[in-house]
């Protein structure tokens, strides 16, 4: 069966290694960002690189966008639709808030292109190595349709429900994800000052109940997971700036519906904090220089 033709637009971390994989994975793709050395990356992966976003559009099937905001995402969008086919495909990864991943559902609607808000769990790593979350939502036969096209660039694609459900699913767990990066640096920057080894304290812990992914797969600390970003000085990753627009996402979404986010608050102050004292194009589990008072983003002791 032929692959249907793909326009991947954004092609930031996240991006460059998404349409990388879905060039290697034999689908024919038109990729293109505003930076020249990305759009060179994406070439020598087996894309074809465009001159705009429009050029990228003019003739896929698909149309996927990665891009760092809802404004940006709706003036693609909006000049993607003014030349895309009806039929054609919309799936936007990029984590943005609400109501922008609605108002983009609306115009493809309008212009009878089918879209999906489809944000991404798992990291520039797991973009490298295809093995994305991805958490979408849209109609369900379009996330039938789609669901193909994701699994070569992720692991699971979850079907959360209608418009604007994978960014909800999005903004949950990232808050959660936040909450549980500044637990597992605080616990472990405890264990320091009670004179306990970081490799003594993962093991006892990925063993017990305070097992969780920011320990056991993105631990803060150097050594026992050589993966981490804690091993990379601390490169992204996944920057703390992203995990701050995050946490906000949250902050307004818990605001609309109602909610009380007493530790998702606490979590946005300590990353503004982090990301005002240096940290804010580091990897965002290096919070825990900021609660030890060291190195790049450390807190300033009183």
């Amino acid at each position: 069966m032929t692959q249907p033709s793909i326009a991947f637009i954004g092609l930031g971390n996240m991006g460059g290694p998404m349409c990388a994989n879905l060039a290697k994975a034999g689908f024919p793709v038109a990729a293109y960002d505003v930076s020249k050395a990305a759009c060179e990356a994406a070439r020598e992966a087996g894309a074809a690189v465009a001159a705009s976003s429009t050029d990228a559009a003019k003739a896929a099937e698909v149309v996927i966008t990665m891009l760092p905001s809802g404004k940006l995402v709706l003036e693609v969008l909006s000049s993607v639709l003014a030349i895309v086919r009806p039929g054609t495909l919309l799936i936007d990864c990029s984590t943005i808030d609400g109501a922008s991943a609605r108002k983009a559902h609306e115009m493809a609607a309008a212009k009878g292109a089918a879209s999906l808000d489809a944000p991404v769990s798992g990291g520039a790593g797991g973009a490298k190595a295809g093995t994305l979350t991805f958490m979408v939502g849209g109609k369900a036969e379009v996330f039938q349709r789609a669901e193909p096209i994701l699994l070569k660039m992720g692991k699971k694609a979850f079907h959360c429900g209608g418009a604007g459900a994978g960014q909800s699913a999005k903004i949950c767990n990232n808050m959660l994800l936040a909450i549980s990066m500044i637990g597992v640096s605080e616990a472990l920057t405890l264990g320091e000052k009670l004179g306990l080894d970081h490799k003594v304290m993962f093991d006892v812990m990925t063993a017990s109940s305070g097992r969780c992914w920011s320990l056991d797969t993105y631990c803060p600390v150097p050594g026992p997971v050589p993966g981490a970003p804690s091993n990379n000085g601390y490169k992204p990753g996944f920057a703390t700036a992203l995990m701050l627009k995050d946490v906000r996402l949250a902050q307004e979404a818990a605001a609309g519906a109602g909610v009380a986010i007493p530790l998702g608050e606490a979590a946005e102050r300590l990353y503004a904090a982090y990301a005002e004292a240096g940290g804010n194009d580091m990897d965002f589990s290096g919070i825990i220089n900021y609660l030890r008072g060291t190195g790049r983003g450390k807190r300033e002791m009183t």
